[in-house]
């Protein structure tokens, strides 16, 4: 028996583009020879698709896409995921399609509520195992958190599985990969049946999902792995109910994994909503050249245009920098110096701030100038501003509101700065894009004379350590200072970061590549009188 993994990318709210690219790759798994294939989760509306669950034009849409895409498959069994609606009730689901008619359908017993998911929102639980016969084998079927919990997987054998089918949108996180070896190996070990694990590939919002499908044998072995963020179709050969052990490609390490959840990250958001090109600021620092270099990877050099918008604070190698960087990929650039503007607004700001001295009013003035010059040529051409600053600008509030934070996506807002230069040094092992001197200076927002980032801040290894501690962990003061931080630099980088976010709410939106991201992970109340240890 062959079985095809459709590691699709769906788009939420395409419901017709989705119904054909399953119809596509059922009809190319049927001509390889596959009698079965299985899809993501809800991969005809896409995931997740949030409060349109709420919208009766909605649902019905999916229904109707359903029936059709039943009548259209043809010589091939389809198990596909569907939001579906029975008796006043909506289930996470996943149907049966065969000889033209839907057969059977499953509803998701495991709804997840934490993180970013919120699935109890929308979804009713379901309690039966759904156990069907195809060429001589009985298949269980679990969808996605199902299989994070002993329950289904148990009850599908108890009902005559002998194999399970697991539809999934698992989204992307640092080392998320395996978590999921090991969480679906204990299923596959306390049920003794092999496990097909096919996952949702693509990007939506802040979500990335890698894809990565896998197959593990009745001991939990691993037989067969998909490859990470490329929407294919592949098969597993089935002897004896056991999955025949195919070719698995090496896995990726952090800085490949991370890089690639990006690239997909960026590319799904700018082609799915349609922007024609991306626009830039170019500092000649570090993280608008990671994000250059993305962005090129992502989408091509001929649909980026980067913008130098240098002061009188600007280093001339800065300048010099930039404009290597950008002949080194091929992007169109230009510049447009920003000091005769400055000095015009200081001008007219000038009966206000009277003899009051050079402070943060001034620097993040033209943090402003760039932000308004850079949506003027978003408006002008219709390109999206990608904005350049990391996690660790993020959590301390070392960012300008209307500033370096106006923009249309975050590509760095997850990435932590001391990973940025790991991922630089990862990109230029594969060919040099990112000048050595950008990596190795120390890093600075040039907004006054002989500034640097350390001015104020303890070092980003320091920084991003305790950010780590207090964000994604969620330690106190006292817990992460008897990690053997100072008190003193705890106390300033977690005031920072709770007194910041105002900020943070009004940030872009970026790519989630840690478990605990400036999104729908972490949801801290902006006015709040709680003091903590």
């Amino acid at each position: 028996m062959k079985i095809a993994i459709a590691q699709i990318n769906a788009m939420v709210g395409d419901i017709a583009g989705n119904a054909n690219k399953i119809l596509d790759f059922a009809n190319r798994a049927q001509l390889a020879g596959a009698s079965l294939i299985v899809t993501p989760e809800l991969a005809l509306c896409g995931y997740p698709p949030e409060d349109l669950l709420f919208r009766d034009d909605f649902k019905q849409a999916c229904e109707q896409a359903l029936m059709r895409l039943a009548g259209q498959v043809k010589h091939i069994t389809l198990l596909v995921g569907h939001p579906h609606a029975e008796n006043g009730r909506l289930y996470n689901a996943a149907s049966l399609i065969e000889n033209g008619k839907i057969q059977t359908t499953y509803h998701k017993q495991c709804l997840p509520n934490y993180s970013v998911f919120d699935e109890e929102r929308y979804f009713e639980a379901g309690d039966t195992p759904l156990v069907f016969s195809h060429l001589g084998a009985k298949f269980g079927v679990m969808i996605c958190a199902d299989g994070w919990e002993s329950g289904p997987a148990l009850k599908a054998k108890q009902a005559g599985a002998e194999f399970l089918l697991s539809l999934n949108a698992s989204p992307y996180h640092m080392d998320k990969l395996e978590t999921r070896y090991e969480v679906i190996a204990e299923r596959a070990k306390e049920t003794g049946l092999p496990i097909i694990y096919a996952n949702l590939v693509g990007g939506q919002d802040e979500l990335v999902f890698d894809g990565a499908s896998f197959v593990l044998d009745e001991t939990g072995k691993l037989t067969q792995q998909l490859p990470s963020f490329v929407e294919t179709l592949s098969y597993v050969e089935v002897v004896n109910h056991q999955p025949v052990k195919a070719t698995t490609p090496p896995p990726l390490n952090l800085e490949a994994a991370v890089y690639g959840a990006l690239k997909l990250g960026l590319a799904d958001y700018v082609n799915k909503n349609g922007f024609p090109s991306i626009v830039l600021g170019l500092s000649g620092g570090i993280d608008s050249a990671l994000t250059l270099a993305i962005a090129v990877d992502a989408l091509g050099a001929d649909r980026v245009k980067v913008v130098m918008m240098s002061s009188e604070f600007t280093a001339s190698m800065s300048v010099d920098d930039a404009v290597e960087m950008a002949n080194l990929v091929g992007v169109q650039h230009s510049q447009l110096p920003i000091k005769d503007l400055f000095e015009l607004f200081r001008k007219t700001l000038a009966p206000e701030f009277g003899d009051l001295p050079f402070d943060t009013a001034e620097e993040n003035l033209q943090a402003r100038i760039r932000g308004m010059l850079l949506m003027a040529l978003s408006n002008k051409f219709g390109s999206i501003v990608l904005t350049t600053g990391n996690k660790s600008e993020m959590a301390v509030g070392y960012s300008t509101l209307y500033g370096d934070m106006a923009g249309g996506f975050s590509l760095l807002k997850d990435v932590p700065k001391t990973l940025v230069y790991k991922l630089a040094a990862y990109r230029n092992s594969l060919s040099k894009v990112i000048p050595e001197r950008i990596i190795t200076r120390a890093p600075s927002a040039e907004l006054r004379a002989n500034q640097t980032d350390q001015d104020s801040l303890p070092s980003y290894e320091i920084l991003d350590a305790i950010m780590q501690a207090y964000v994604e962990e969620d330690l106190s003061r006292s817990a992460i200072v008897k990690l053997g931080f100072s008190e003193k630099d705890v106390n300033r980088v977690t005031s920072l970061i709770d007194r910041n976010e105002y900020k943070r709410r009004q940030a872009p939106v970026g790519v989630r590549i840690t478990q605990r991201g400036f999104g729908k992970d972490r949801r801290y109340p902006i006015t709040c009188k709680l003091k903590f240890d």
